[in-house]
């Protein structure tokens, strides 16, 4: 049985890399909090709700921390409340299985 998604650890992408096909990004998908969107098989985001800033701003740190250890890092929008977080690998300009280890280690968080 393959491992769990937040379980694996990401690995250093070259630009070379080949970007996950539509099948492989819809298996992804399926192994992921139903919360994330896909968008134009380019990118996965998934908005959360927070009841305040100093919540929303621990939940950023957190994300950041997890970036960090991957070595994969999202692009992340938040204001009072809200927290938008959205992966891709820039280098592909697309998606690869990094994004979806660090999307499922999100999944973790909340």
């Amino acid at each position: 049985m393959p491992e769990n998604l937040s379980s694996q650890v990401c690995t250093a992408c070259r630009g070379d890399a080949d970007k996950l096909g539509k099948v492989e990004i819809r298996q992804h998908m399926d192994e992921i909090h139903g919360d994330w969107e896909l968008v134009d098989d380019h990118h996965v985001q998934r908005q959360l709700d927070f009841d305040n800033f100093e919540e929303t701003l621990k939940f950023v740190n957190e994300v950041a921390e997890i970036a960090e250890e991957q070595g994969h890092h999202p692009e992340i929008e938040f204001t009072y409340g809200e927290a938008t977080v959205r992966f891709y690998t820039h280098k592909i300009d697309g998606l690869h299985e990094n994004d979806f280890i660090c999307a499922a280690k999100v999944d973790e968080l909340v």
